[in-house]
């Protein structure tokens, strides 16, 4: 349950220097080079939006009504950074429970395709939906990440494949910032998959990106980043570098959906171009996680789809370790191979597919992920002038955000230095 700031124990003081104090917490900092970060027995001060001091309680340099306008009581409870789920296609219409149901009945990804499912079908639906209903639509899967305490996320394009409908998923994407109390990052996935206006022609798909749909987008400054998908069944990496090269000209960041299936390049490609992410990883060479490493680019790690598409291969975890690349987890948020609305559960699954420690997936959504979106001076760590987005959780130790399945125990967010609620 996340806390209404009318529901919870506040006191009014005068004349304070911050404005909001929260005391008797536990705290899971999350900083660099120190594990968890924990400290005991804790108070943090809030004042403008940011963090301005934390530590001990007993280190706390006055009493609390001479220090805020408001402290709140956390009675216990521990504090992590508001956790940032750095991967999602959260914004499409309709969804593909039929194919999840074929598939299961032995359907290959060809055949349903050929039924018209798969990416195309999510196409279709999303070209045919209101701006209004997309709202509405993706807001609903918005809430059980909010109720979590997710106060950051990445949303991509790449169900409209045409200009006008990736406008209007960016836009709907950039509104669910706008009304919820979550700060939203917008990819760019154009290079997502092959419409049906360019069949058989992806080279002239990755032009009318480069010239039409890309500075486009930029112009209304609705993207962040540029993603893209390199793949046999995606886009080659001489075409991804071509789209690369067109953002890179605008002054927009990339990141990249690469060895999933195969061993492309993507993450070198990705690396030369020193990248905000990687993402998925299954197949990535040693040779494209030394480059990874040499270029700060981060491995997002996504079990949601390796769950669902029931995959063997695993990321190279251990690789990752020894060359110093950072490693986000994330929901990969999407209606056909990753239907997921949890990013705690994703904790639970890159540590039981993965072999992660706890403590390095819940670095994996907040450190680590606010590195994989750019935001690592803003965001990801109990810092001091870091901005004040905070999970609240009833827990005994940071280790059970991952252990528990299925269970949330957030019992408060606040972002921005505010106590929220879910819209």
């Amino acid at each position: 349950m996340v806390l209404n700031l009318l529901e919870i124990p506040l006191s009014n003081n005068q004349n304070p220097s911050w404005d909001l104090l929260i005391t008797n917490a536990h705290l899971a900092t999350m900083a660099e080079g120190n594990g968890y970060g924990i400290i005991r027995d804790a108070a943090i001060g809030i004042y403008h939006g940011e963090i301005v001091w934390l530590g001990a309680m007993s280190a706390l340099p006055g009493s609390p009504s001479e220090l805020a306008k408001q402290t709140y009581d956390a009675n216990g409870h521990w504090i992590t950074p508001g956790l940032i789920d750095c991967h999602t296609h959260l914004v499409y219409a309709g969804n593909r429970a039929e194919e999840y149901e074929m598939r299961l009945h032995g359907a290959s990804y060809a055949e349903i395709s050929k039924a018209g499912g798969g990416i195309l079908s999510t196409v279709r639906a999303t070209r045919a939906a209101s701006e209004e209903a997309l709202f509405t639509a993706s807001a609903k899967r918005l809430s059980s990440f909010l109720a979590e305490g997710v106060t950051t996320m990445e949303i991509k394009s790449g169900y409209g494949l045409d200009l006008a409908s990736e406008l209007k998923m960016l836009r709907t994407a950039r509104a669910l910032g706008e009304r919820h109390p979550i700060r939203i990052c917008t990819s760019f996935l154009g290079a997502h998959a092959l419409p049906p206006e360019f069949a058989g022609d992806a080279d002239g798909y990755i032009t009318h990106l480069c010239t039409v749909m890309l500075p486009a987008i930029a112009a209304e400054n609705l993207a962040d980043a540029v993603d893209g998908f390199c793949e046999t069944i995606g886009f080659t990496p001489a075409q991804i570098t071509r789209l690369f090269d067109a953002a890179t000209a605008l002054g927009l960041r990339v990141k990249l959906h690469a060895e999933q299936l195969s061993d492309q390049g993507g993450a070198a490609l990705a690396a030369r171009y020193h990248a905000l992410s990687a993402d998925h990883l299954e197949h990535v060479s040693e040779d494209g996680i030394r480059a990874m490493a040499a270029a700060g680019t981060v491995a997002v790690l996504l079990p949601g789809a390796f769950y669902v598409l029931k995959e063997t291969r695993k990321p190279p975890v251990d690789l990752f370790r020894q060359h110093g690349v950072a490693v986000a987890l994330a929901s990969d948020a999407n209606p056909g191979t990753s239907p997921v609305g949890s990013l705690l559960l994703m904790l639970h699954m890159g540590c039981t597919f993965f072999g992660l420690t706890p403590e390095e997936a819940l670095a994996g959504v907040t450190r680590h992920a606010a590195k994989a979106l750019g935001l690592a001076d803003e965001i990801g760590s109990l810092t001091l002038g870091k901005q004040a987005d905070l999970a609240l959780w009833d827990i005994a130790h940071p280790a059970e955000l991952a252990y528990h399945v299925g269970y949330n125990p957030c019992s408060g967010v606040i972002k921005n230095g505010h106590f929220t609620v879910p819209a």
